[in-house]
């Protein structure tokens, strides 16, 4: 039974103590009407005795200590799903916001989720190809996994990803449903209709379920919108079968939301001023991505972050390196020679990308070419150095073969077309043809068979 108040005891910017709180639970739904009919919502973030902190998803510019009537609802924040969200557009909160209407629920569900058991939990297996071939050839994302992209201020992520959005499958030979959910955060305007208008002319948002917050939207706001766009996906993943694709971008935009909610509570600051327990909020949403025994789909992430200063040190890069399977690091000094994606291969890394690829799932030589790549890639900042200091006519025949490659490799692999979507096939036959400069003798990180089988093809 709903229980309601009249009053409130004291409003700190978006936060509202209410004393006399009875029967109360942490995260639970409250509704506040102002002045008799303006109705907001809110949520509980802290108990102490018959205090209630709650925590409001709007300005609480118009509201007092006495024209406000508080009803706690009894239940935690829930959003109503069924398959109708694909193709649709809502605000963080989950709100459809595209002027279509609202969405006929088939199944209600907390947006905080449910902890997913490790003992049910599958290792992931097979690939989700995204058309970049830095990404599908070197530091493949397998599905269940979850893969960050470390951006900087200015580098071009947003395009990267609407292009990873318009161009991921499963691969050409796949039958299974996919689909992708797609998280803005902290977003300018221009930005969010920019992937609106993006996904509308390729055909692409027909498959997309989009969730925007923007920059002007109220900041507690955008610490939920994660969580309704990861609930949106698990319920199309294990209750719909669907492969689903989760972007959310930007998170260092949800991280610097908790750390100004956390101001205002009092919290004493952790590093940088974030609050000690930004690591579990960020585990919380990570861990949210998997494969679960006896469901047919699987939750994939791909979460965006900008690295304050392009420091991969700060807390939020150097915490989501701990929970996630790796990285993929894009570089400002590639993005200055107009080399697209801009992406540093050599700090970057898929740890399951062993584990769905190959014979069974992408090419027999994947392996090998991704290691030869990797380690005649890491020579050629060892012959730039050298020919820095002695010249570049001073090197050896070997060490000007490495510096051709190199230029070779950010020009024709690494880079490429921002509507370019390349096979698999395409993406290894280009590593092949880059390893022909070489003399055959440096190859050594590719096995003898594979590499008589497809050194003349």
């Amino acid at each position: 039974m709903a229980i309601e108040y009249l009053g409130l005891s004291e409003i700190n910017g978006p936060l509202i103590v209410l004393e006399g709180v009875q029967n109360a639970f942490y995260e639970e739904m409250v509704e506040f009407v102002v002045e008799g009919n303006q109705v907001k919502k809110g949520r509980i973030i802290a108990l102490e005795e018959d205090k209630a902190l709650i925590q409001v998803f709007d300005s609480t510019d118009d509201m007092s200590l006495k024209n406000t009537h508080t009803r706690l609802t009894g239940h935690p924040m829930e959003i109503g799903l069924s398959e109708e969200i694909l193709g649709r557009t809502f605000n963080g909160m989950g709100e459809p916001i595209d002027g279509l209407g609202k969405i006929k629920p088939e199944a209600i569900r907390d947006v905080n989720g449910l902890p997913m058991n490790p003992c049910t939990r599958e290792y992931p297996r097979n690939y989700i190809r995204t058309g970049i071939s830095a990404i599908d050839g070197l530091t493949t994302l397998i599905r269940g996994q979850k893969l960050p992209i470390f951006s900087g201020n200015g580098l071009p992520h947003d395009q990267l990803a609407a292009q990873i959005v318009e161009q991921a499958s499963l691969g050409s030979d796949s039958e299974e449903e996919f689909g992708v959910v797609f998280a803005a955060m902290g977003v300018k305007y221009d930005v969010a209709e920019f992937f609106r208008r993006r996904f509308e002319e390729s055909g692409a948002s027909s498959h997309v379920t989009m969730f925007l917050n923007l920059s002007n939207d109220p900041v507690v706001e955008r610490l939920i919108t994660p969580k309704v766009a990861l609930t949106a996906a698990e319920y199309l993943a294990f209750e719909k079968g669907m492969h689903i694709l989760v972007i959310l971008t930007d998170m260092t935009s949800y991280a610097e939301a908790m750390r100004e909610v956390s101001s205002m509570k009092g919290e004493i600051p952790s590093r940088k001023g974030y609050p000690g327990y930004l690591y579990s909020e960020l585990a919380s949403l990570y861990e949210r991505a998997g494969i679960v025994k006896g469901c047919e789909g699987s939750v994939t992430q791909i979460p965006i972050l900008t690295m304050p200063n392009d420091d991969i040190t700060h807390p939020i890069p150097d915490l989501t390196g701990y929970i996630t399977e790796g990285q993929i690091v894009l570089e400002r000094s590639l993005h200055q020679k107009n080399v697209y994606p801009p992406i540093n291969v050599l700090p970057s890394l898929s740890r399951l990308m062993k584990d769905g690829i190959g014979a069974e799932y992408t090419r027999e030589d994947h392996q090998d070419v991704a290691n030869q790549l990797f380690s005649s890639y890491a020579r050629v900042g060892e012959a730039r150095d050298l020919a820095s200091v002695i010249g570049e006519d001073e090197l050896s025949d070997t060490d000007k073969k490495y510096l051709e490659f190199g230029i070779a490799f950010e020009q024709q692999f690494v880079s490429q077309g921002a509507t370019e979507n390349r096979s698999m096939e395409e993406t290894l036959n280009i590593g092949w043809q880059l390893l022909h400069i070489l003399p055959k003798e440096e190859l050594d990180r590719v096995d003898t068979k594979i590499l008589e089988k497809y050194w003349e093809a």
